[in-house]
């Protein structure tokens, strides 16, 4: 069954879910074959959605926390595929795969890839060590609350990649936090997402429950991305699929 047949199956079921536990766990690994999502990761929630106030809350104590604690200095924000449009306007040998505009921006994005997976490696090797449990009420942690207690569960741990990514040079319009659900079993989870393509992020699972290393999402067809948002602002993912099927 495709990712778009089980998005249309499971969401009503899900959101009922989700309005009564809004909780995230971590379950096992899954490795599946590669396919496409077609989902557009950056749609306003709706006013009833029942992740914005979770995510509002958090929000506010993490900006209130970082207020309070020194900031690493982050690096000015690049493109992360080396792609620009410009490109197309340039001679040919300037644009083709032997010129130097191209070497170049090959090397920053392979560059940029390779820091990534040392985080996500670095992450999830941590995360043997520091894992800790909520215990019975799920608390969503900032940052300095993870730091301060020596660890937490998914959705503190996430926040040690999240942040490093960003204080490494990715720009905040690159790096999200992300809620993925399974719809076989319903299990919530947190992520970090690496937009180096729009349509089809990275995934930097910190615990491993979802996955190891840094695959696409587009590779783990047994998860399905629901929210995205950083300190800042939030956004729900909706399935282009689904929309197109409707509109028939």
């Amino acid at each position: 069954m495709s990712i778009r047949s089980r998005w249309n199956r499971y969401v009503p079921a899900l959101a009922a879910s989700a309005s009564l536990v809004l909780g995230l766990g971590c379950a096992s690994v899954s490795f599946t074959d590669s396919e496409s999502t077609g989902l557009d990761y950056f749609q306003a929630p709706r006013a009833d959605d029942v992740w914005s106030p979770k995510i509002q809350g958090w929000q506010r104590r993490e900006r209130f926390d970082a207020a309070l604690i020194a900031p690493l200095e982050s690096g000015p924000a690049v493109e992360s595929a080396g792609y620009s449009a410009a490109n197309e306007q340039l001679p040919a040998d300037q644009a083709e795969e032997a010129g130097l505009r191209a070497k170049y921006f090959a090397f920053r994005a392979e560059r940029k890839r390779a820091l990534a997976r040392e985080v996500a490696a670095w992450i999830q090797t941590e995360a043997k060590v520091h894992y800790r449990e909520d215990g019975a009420v799920d608390h969503w942690a900032t940052l300095e609350e993870t730091l301060a207690r020596g660890g937490d569960d998914c959705d503190g741990l996430e926040l040690l990649a999240f942040h490093a990514l960003r204080d490494l040079g990715f720009g905040d319009r690159e790096v999200y936090r992300a809620i993925v659900v399974r719809p076989s079993d319903g299990q919530h989870h947190m992520v970090t997402l690496w937009f180096e393509e729009a349509g089809d992020p990275w995934v930097i699972d910190p615990t491993g429950a979802m996955t190891l290393g840094m695959p696409r999402m587009s590779e783990l067809t047994d998860w399905v991305p629901i929210k995205v948002f950083s300190d800042e602002i939030e956004y729900t993912v909706r399935d282009l699929g689904s929309d197109l099927a409707q509109s028939r």
